[in-house]
């Protein structure tokens, strides 16, 4: 390679780097999210284990390009959830995910 492009070949990976941390972590935030969104409902018993199917069923339906939202996929962002829920270390992951984004200040624990 030519050193004269290195530098700027640098700077292209070290960018798409970043957006693909960026983009895991938002995706995790968005399996955390169903999944706590899903285990409230199903403890407030506002939903039955059959909601989630019919939930399934809907997406599948209307919205076909949505994928990984399918019955198993959605057990498994509510166990994903309810398992790691009252971790102390998901929590502190959690806030440095948030304060990193900009989104929220850091608290004095």
């Amino acid at each position: 390679m030519d050193k004269k492009f290195a530098e700027i070949i640098s700077f292209i990976k070290q960018t798409r780097n970043k957006v693909l941390q960026i983009v895991n972590t938002e995706l995790i935030n968005l399996y955390w999210n169903v999944g706590a969104y899903i285990s409230g409902q199903v403890v407030r018993a506002a939903w039955g284990d059959g909601t989630i199917d019919d939930l399934a069923d809907l997406i599948k339906k209307e919205h076909p390009d949505l994928k990984g939202f399918n019955r198993s996929g959605l057990f498994r962002m509510r166990r994903f959830y309810e398992t790691y829920a009252n971790s102390k270390f998901v929590s502190t992951v959690l806030t440095q995910i948030v304060i990193g984004s900009g989104e929220l200040q850091p608290q004095n624990r």
